[in-house]
């Protein structure tokens, strides 16, 4: 009897490890399919985003450090010519992986709709269309409990042939750096969406820029990244000094060593966001 109920107890075992294995299977097929799908849902994201040629017709020396934290990404930058103008976004929508790039996708499809009109438009002024649109896209009316998504940018428009720069930012500053010195150019602190604060009109800055400045556009994932031997975050003044230090080197070597300083301070650490940060140089 004593054989009998082991050769029982084996072919359970057995029987239970073949459907372990199995369901192991399964799940991993179930894995590869969905990662798939956001692969191509990362192509698809990548053709929405100026293609290299686009930046390098329009824009004098620069660079984009662009590292999703995930496949997709919520952080978009965007790039629009009209006649001697050229419009430039850095945006930081609410989430990351997929929530993320479809915001990011209902961010580019905006700012291309504004512009469609093919006229000079104050970045203040799409800023405030982007937010009228994504409210309503979103159906945000402040009630309670409703979707808080949306997303910060910082939008300039530099006029090529004076150098005439005007900035908006939604909860985004502007840094740029001029004979040695970094300075900022505050945005507002409110969101492309629904805020807790009464709605007004964003604001519009304008400045010349001269020959030799530095401009900086930048989404938080950088600054917010833990690390470093305490395994705190980086933080804007660290991250701002960093610019500063690096400023007079050439901008596609400043990509590298702003690559290099985010790989060297999260070592082990998971990236918590998603990263960009865009330089151009007047």
């Amino acid at each position: 009897m004593r054989g009998y109920y082991d050769f029982e107890q084996m072919n359970n075992i057995e029987n239970n490890t073949g459907s372990v294995a199995d369901a192991m299977e399964e799940l991993e097929r179930h894995k590869k399919e969905v990662t798939d799908s956001i692969e191509y849902a990362f192509l698809i994201q990548a053709a929405l985003l100026p293609p290299n040629q686009q930046l390098e017709r329009y824009l004098d020396e620069h660079f984009v450090l662009y590292l999703p934290r995930d496949i997709v990404s919520g952080d978009f930058y965007w790039l629009y010519p009209m006649d001697q103008w050229i419009y430039i976004a850095v945006a930081d929508c609410t989430g990351h992986g997929v929530p993320g790039a479809l915001m990011s996708i209902l961010g580019i499809s905006f700012l291309n709709e504004i512009m469609s009109k093919r006229e000079f438009i104050k970045p203040n002024r799409i800023l405030n269309l982007m937010r009228e649109k994504v409210m309503k896209a979103l159906h945000q009316t402040g009630a309670r409990n409703e979707s808080q998504d949306g997303m910060d940018i910082g939008l300039i428009a530099l006029n090529r042939s004076t150098n005439e720069l005007q900035y908006a930012g939604a909860n985004n500053f502007l840094h740029y750096i001029r004979k040695g010195e970094i300075k900022q150019m505050k945005g507002d602190r409110m969101p492309i969406g629904i805020s807790g604060i009464e709605e007004v009109s964003f604001s519009n800055h304008l400045i010349t820029m001269h020959k030799g400045d530095i401009v900086y556009l930048f989404s938080d994932g950088f600054a917010d990244q833990f690390g470093g031997k305490k395994g705190k975050k980086y933080k804007y003044r660290q991250f701002q000094s960093l610019l500063h230090s690096n400023s007079k080197r050439p901008m596609r070597e400043q990509k590298e060593l702003l690559l290099n300083e985010f790989l060297n301070w999260k070592g082990s650490y998971d990236q918590v966001d998603d990263i960009l940060v865009m330089g151009l140089k007047i």
